[in-house]
C-alpha cells in the first residue's frame, strides 16, 4: 500500500531531484468582485488527470522531466500580511535550494509574496504580466494589499520599466494614465511581445498569467469576467514565446474560481495552460 497523494498531473517526483516545484496559495481574502479562487489549485489537481502527459504543441511529456508538487500552503486567512510573508518564506526556500518555483492561485495579490522573493534574490528582476486588468491602483477602497493593486506593490520592488503587461482592457483611467511612464502597458492583445522578449533576453524575469486575459467564452470561471479577451491559442503562443525563450526565475498561474463553471471547461483550461508552462519552463 502506497500513501494516497494527489499532485498535479504527472509532477509527483521528489523535491531532491526536481528542477521546477508546483505549490498552491489558496487565497482570496481581498477579491473585489466574486470570491472562490482559494479553490483553484486542488480542484486543478483533482480535475488534471484528463489531460495527458503528453504536450502535442511542444511535443514535450511531463513524465520525462522531474516536476515536484509540494501540495498548497497552509495560510491564514484573515490575515492578508502574513500571508503574503508566508508565501515569500516558501519561495524563498525554493530559490535558495536552486529551483524554479510556480505557483497556482489564488487571486492574484498571492504573486507579491513570490515576487519578493524573487527580487530580493535577482535585483535585475523583470515582470511580465498577462492579465484583462491592470492592477495598478494604489489602493482598492482604502487597502493597499488587493489583487486590484498587486502590480502597483510589483512596481514599487523593480521600479519603472521593468514590468511588461499584455492583455490589457479594464482598470480605472488613471491607471491606464500612470502606466505610460511607469510600465510597458499593451491594451488588448499580445502585439509588440516578440519586441519585449527581445528586450529581456538574459535578464531575470517573473512571469504572472492571471487566466482571466482569456475571453469569457473560454474561461467563464473567474470571478472578474471581462468580454473581450483573448483566445486559448493566442494565449498558448504568446506563453510559449515568453516562458520557451526568456530566462525565467518564478511563475504563476491564478484566478481561476472554479465555482463559476459548472461545467469544469475552465478548470480543464487553466490545468492544461499549466501543463504547457511548465513543460515550456523544462529547458
Amino acid at each position: 500500500m502506497n500513501k494516497n497523494i494527489e499532485t498535479f498531473l504527472g509532477c509527483d517526483d521528489a523535491y531532491a531531484e526536481s528542477g521546477i516545484v508546483l505549490f498552491g496559495a489558496p487565497f482570496d481574502g481581498t477579491t473585489s468582485y466574486r470570491p472562490g479562487t482559494r479553490m483553484a489549485s486542488r480542484t486543478m489537481r483533482a480535475e488534471s488527470y484528463g489531460l495527458e502527459t503528453y504536450s502535442p504543441y511542444q511535443d514535450k511529456d511531463l513524465e520525462d522531466y522531474a516536476v515536484f508538487d509540494g501540495g498548497d500552503l497552509d495560510l491564514c486567512f484573515g490575515n492578508t500580511a502574513r500571508v503574503l510573508d508566508d508565501i515569500e518564506a516558501f519561495t524563498d526556500g525554493v530559490l535558495a535550494d536552486g529551483k524554479l518555483p510556480v505557483m497556482i492561485g489564488g487571486e492574484h495579490l498571492v504573486t507579491l509574496g513570490a515576487l519578493r522573493a524573487a527580487a530580493r534574490k535577482y535585483p535585475g528582476l523583470h515582470i511580465v504580466h498577462f492579465d484583462a486588468h491592470t492592477d495598478l491602483r494604489d489602493d482598492y477602497l482604502g487597502e493597499p494589499l488587493s489583487h486590484a493593486s498587486v502590480i502597483r506593490r510589483a512596481w514599487e520592488l523593480v521600479g519603472d520599466g521593468r514590468i511588461y503587461q499584455f492583455g490589457i482592457r479594464s482598470g480605472e483611467r488613471q491607471e491606464f494614465a500612470w502606466a505610460q511612464t511607469h510600465t510597458h502597458l499593451t491594451k488588448f492583445t499580445f502585439d509588440g511581445l516578440g519586441d519585449a522578449v527581445e528586450a529581456l533576453r538574459g535578464k531575470p524575469v517573473y512571469f504572472t498569467i492571471d487566466l482571466d486575459v482569456l475571453d469569457p467564452s473560454v474561461f467563464p470561471g473567474t470571478g472578474t469576467p471581462e468580454a473581450g479577451g483573448v483566445t486559448f491559442m493566442e494565449l498558448l503562443g504568446a506563453m510559449l514565446q515568453v516562458a520557451g525563450t526568456l530566462d525565467i526565475v518564478g511563475a504563476d498561474v491564478n484566478e481561476l474560481s472554479p465555482a463559476y463553471d459548472q461545467s469544469g471547461a475552465s478548470t480543464a483550461v487553466a490545468c492544461k495552460v499549466l501543463r504547457e508552462l511548465v513543460l515550456a519552463l523544462c529547458k
